[in-house]
């Protein structure tokens, strides 16, 4: 199986369909709205600033998925 690289450009929809396992750690941080509309038109980058999230503690999480 091919190793899926995370980055903070990719969209919450992009991330979800890769990796729908992200779910449980981005509403750990507060990020309700993963399923939401606008997560398909959202970056991570994006959601962090909306949310006021850190995003290289996230991207450091999303890492070890």
């Amino acid at each position: 199986m091919e190793d899926i690289k995370i980055n903070k450009d990719m969209y919450l929809g992009e991330l979800m369909e890769l990796k729908p396992e992200a779910a449980y750690l981005l509403m750990s941080y507060g990020m309700g709205c993963i399923g939401c509309p606008a997560s398909q038109m959202e970056t991570i980058e994006e959601a962090c600033m909306v949310h006021g999230i850190n995003l290289d503690k996230l991207m450091s999480d999303l890492e070890r998925l």
